[in-house]
């Protein structure tokens, strides 16, 4: 058992995978080639906006993305310390602050209730996270932007094919960038990500900005990044368009079967009204983690923990804010294995263990 399966997933696809490699290999284009703009123009029909810019990773769409709203030094953004580094990373990388606002305990993502009290004459953006798949109260958090006149980036790394209220993870603020990293509900094979707005000014800011800065050959209004998706890339993520829809729809009957199984064993995951996952990962709250990771890996059942150290608690990033429900998250969330592939067999074993784990 994996908790991530990607062979089985390569299986599927392998035919079409393996073609559209060939296909690169017989162009030559390995750089900004023809299959980086059609899935550019996919991604962005499937989210439902106007504009995509494919990039190098994740993380290099949330820095152009910061880029092109020129934040920089002394400025401030607004965004949740119970994340991967990458999201505070970047705010700092640029010279800006990151602050930190405390996370709903439900869906552990940014609690917009929070949010106003932290903006000062320095905000730049706010930057809420889709965590473990799930959208944030883009609705609420949107609203708070457009009082204070302060765009909204939606870190949608772990997000993307989820709904809110209708409309696709990517789609539901101004700017938002996402990840293709292998592990991820839309992942390619190796590093890749995209970001999307509404705004063409920003989204031609953010095309110069992928590309050392250039609007024309050898000519550079702006100092930019090398954050190019490799074309070996865009072909993978081509393939497996065709089938995400359908992986989707198999996550939300894994987490389905997960949610009755743990019934009275572990918290499981909670949804927010309006809302659609694509589980990127599939995590629980248990007490006394450690001992029940030891049970569980007597047991070889693969299990991570997503975050066991708050971006304010990381040395790199330390502030000494208070949030309490992001630290008393992270010394209790555990993720399960969770791919569209796994079996109900599987499942079965995975539980078994788990309730051995809390009752022992």
């Amino acid at each position: 058992m994996q908790l991530i399966d990607l062979q089985a997933q390569y299986q599927r696809i392998k035919p079409d995978v393996d073609a559209r490699i060939q296909a690169v290999l017989d162009h030559g284009r390995y750089v900004m080639g023809p299959e980086v703009e059609t899935l550019e123009t996919r991604l962005a029909e499937y989210v439902g906006v106007p504009h995509c810019v494919a990039l190098s990773s994740g993380t290099d769409a949330l820095l152009v993305a910061m880029m092109a709203l020129e934040i920089g030094p002394g400025d401030e953004v607004i965004t949740t310390p119970f994340t991967f580094i990458a999201t505070g990373e970047m705010i700092g990388l640029l010279g800006a602050t990151p602050v930190f606002v405390d996370i709903d305990p439900r869906t552990y993502n940014i609690d917009p209730a929070l949010i106003e009290a932290r903006i000062s004459d320095r905000t730049k953006a706010i930057m809420p996270v889709s965590l473990f798949g799930q959208i944030s109260e883009m609705d609420a958090i949107n609203a708070i932007g457009e009082k204070h006149g302060i765009p909204v980036i939606e870190d949608a790394a772990q997000s993307f094919g989820a709904t809110y209220n209708g409309r696709r993870s990517c789609g539901v603020s101004s700017i938002a960038a996402t990840s293709f990293f292998p592990a991820k509900p839309l992942g390619c094979y190796g590093d890749g990500g995209a970001a999307f707005t509404t705004d063409a000014e920003l989204a031609e800011r953010m095309r110069q900005l992928r590309n050392h800065g250039q609007s024309a050959q050898y000519y550079h209004p702006r100092l930019g990044i090398n954050g190019r998706l490799d074309t070996i890339q865009a072909a993978v993520l081509l393939a497996k368009m065709d089938i995400f829809d359908d992986e989707v729809a198999r996550r939300a009957e894994v987490a389905g079967r997960y949610n009755e199984m743990l019934a009275g064993i572990a918290q499981t995951p909670a949804l927010a009204d309006g809302c659609t996952s694509v589980y990127a990962q599939y995590t629980i709250e248990v007490d006394d983690r450690d001992k029940v990771r030891d049970v569980l890996n007597e047991h070889s059942i693969p299990n991570a923990v997503y975050y066991p150290v708050p971006l304010n608690r990381q040395p790199a990033l330390y502030s000494d804010v208070a949030i309490p429900k992001s630290e008393a998250a992270a010394e209790r969330v555990l993720s399960l294995p969770m791919h569209p592939y796994l079996e109900i067999e599987d499942q079965k074993r995975v539980v078994s263990a788990l309730q051995a784990a809390v009752e022992k």
